[in-house]
């Protein structure tokens, strides 16, 4: 039976081990706190946010036939998101990020999306096999824990050609993976200001002139957030520049994807670009400070 979901999530749907200290923290400390597990990973977090929104996310992924990955797809389930399109890998595990964060922010994390790149265009079967409308002309969040390879794929892609494409990195430590979208000129990019500097081998000051920056190196749209400071969301025929509302922050790991999932939703609502900005802050924001409404 073919599915047709609002949006297409493709990327790592992962549980997050997350350790939180009330107090600032530096490499080598040891403090109390509390550790919670949770459904994650970037392309998760995206559709979850996205559900919570009202929308029908499909996630196109890997998960394990294991414990952990049972439990994961009936969390998924819960949640409203269509699992039917995930990949269930008989012999890799089900993938964890797992991070330290004080009250000054993030310490440290490791990402295991090994699963993830294993299993590579295994994923993208319900893109081709009648699963999913084909071509897909829908919007698709991607993130970059998939391999280079497969994002460059994703890139030129005729199933995906007509898609509206909507990419994040996962991490500074993957910026460079998004090149593919600069040079076919396809796709919104989301980073924050760290990565945007690295796609363009410089190193910015401002959003603006990284949101600039990614347009000269031939991003079709980009959205550049630099944490608490003003935000610029870029194309061709201009830039929005906005600074987020001021809120005391209790939590780091998540909010790019909330903010990403909320520009999206206000995008394919019908907003303006100031307005779709406007949300994509303030969501960030209840987020940040410990509020789950929407």
């Amino acid at each position: 039976m073919m599915i047709t979901p609002d949006i297409l999530c493709i990327g790592s749907v992962l549980w997050d081990v997350i350790g939180r200290a009330d107090v600032a923290m530096r490499q080598g400390s040891d403090m109390p706190g509390r550790i919670t597990q949770l459904p994650g990973g970037v392309a998760l977090n995206i559709a979850m946010a996205l559900a919570r929104f009202g929308l029908k996310p499909a996630l196109l992924s890997t998960v394990g036939r294991d414990g952990e990955g049972d439990a994961l797809i009936a969390a998924c389930q819960v949640r409203g998101l269509i699992t039917d399109t995930v990949h269930r890998s008989e012999d890799l595990p089900t993938d964890m990020y797992m991070a330290v964060e004080g009250s000054n922010g993030l310490i440290a994390a490791i990402a295991d999306a090994h699963s993830l790149e294993a299993a590579g265009d295994k994923i993208l079967l319900p893109l081709s096999d009648g699963t999913l409308p084909k071509p897909y002309t829908g919007a698709v969040a991607l993130d970059g824990n998939l391999t280079v390879d497969l994002l460059g794929q994703l890139a030129q892609t005729p199933l995906l050609a007509q898609a509206d494409l909507r990419v994040a990195p996962a991490s500074p430590g993957k910026a460079l993976r998004l090149a593919p979208f600069l040079q076919a000129g396809r796709g919104t990019l989301y980073v924050n200001l760290e990565e945007a500097g690295l796609l363009c081998q410089t190193r910015f000051d401002t959003s603006a002139e990284a949101a600039e920056g990614l347009l000269a190196r031939g991003a079709l749209r980009a959205v550049v957030t630099d944490g608490g400071k003003p935000a610029t969301a870029a194309e061709v025929s201009g830039l929005i520049t906005q600074t987020p509302p001021t809120v005391a922050v209790t939590r780091i790991t998540g909010a790019g994807d909330t903010f990403m999932a909320a520009h999206i939703a206000a995008e394919l609502a019908g907003s303006a670009p100031a307005a779709a900005l406007e949300a994509a802050l303030e969501a960030a924001a209840l987020y940040v400070s410990g509020e789950t409404r929407i």
